[in-house]
């Protein structure tokens, strides 16, 4: 057996340990999905008139703008739960559990990660739902759809590395919760909830080259069945960047962190 199989092979025994926890424990690992469920309902219910009427339409045009931008928050929620599970793991000892086992290091992150990644995606499926329940109307076909997951599930990737990152860093656990916040509300700076067009023009600066803006309106794009220009390419870019600086972060601290 190689080292890579090796590797995959240990990788798969992580992700199925994550998977049975987030199986045992529904409510932590699909109540990610509940803060973007509750501001589609705030902002479509209680300001979804005013807004759409200043954006030239009515409540039903702006949940289709609107839900977008959701989509992509709670792709940036559910990294809380990766953040918060290896700070558990790394607070409790089982860590020091697995230091005795014939196993390879980088396992245990990237079972961490790929479960926190189909958990995420399980909670978006909750979230397009109550959308399409309240009136979202995509005029995607099935390729844009594929387009729309794929990009979803690489913004996941990313966004979890840097995630696990965070609960590294973290001594307990009520700090490893309270560090993703900032990814988590970056979206609300950017197009998700109004256009980057209409802001102040500092916050208007800030909001057009974060990286939650090309990915917002890259997926806003694929679901109405419209142009995206150069925004795909910028977002996977970003995608990459992110991906690349949480898992060389979060290499280094767990070896660090897990010395001899």
């Amino acid at each position: 057996m190689s080292t890579l199989s090796y590797a995959v092979h240990d990788s798969m025994t992580m992700l199925r340990r994550n998977i049975k926890h987030a199986l045992r424990y529904p409510g932590v690992s699909l109540g990610a999905s509940m803060m973007p469920i509750m501001m589609l309902l705030l902002f479509v219910y209680a300001f979804g008139d005013s807004i759409g009427s200043g954006m030239g339409g009515g409540r039903d045009a702006y949940l289709n703008y609107l839900t977008p931008g959701i989509i992509i928050m709670g792709v940036a929620s559910g990294s809380m739960s990766t953040s918060i599970a290896v700070c558990t793991d790394m607070t409790e000892g089982i860590i020091n559990r697995f230091r005795t086992m014939n196993i390879t290091r980088s396992s245990f992150m990237t079972g961490h990660v790929v479960g926190s990644v189909l958990t995420t995606m399980v909670s978006l499926v909750l979230v397009v739902g109550v959308a399409l329940a309240i009136g979202f109307r995509p005029d995607a076909n099935p390729l844009e759809w594929l387009a729309a997951a794929g990009l979803l599930t690489a913004i996941a990737f990313a966004v979890t590395w840097l995630s696990c990152a965070l609960g590294l860093i973290s001594k307990t656990v009520e700090s490893a919760s309270n560090k993703p916040l900032l990814v988590q509300f970056l979206p609300f700076l950017g197009s998700a909830f109004v256009p980057a067009e209409s802001m102040s023009p500092g916050l208007r600066w800030f909001a057009e080259y974060q990286p939650f803006t090309p990915m917002t309106e890259t997926l806003r794009g694929l679901l109405s069945g419209s142009e995206i220009g150069n925004d795909g390419w910028v977002s996977l870019a970003w995608c990459a960047g992110i991906a690349l600086v949480g898992y060389v972060w979060s290499r280094s601290l767990f070896n660090s962190n897990t010395k001899r």
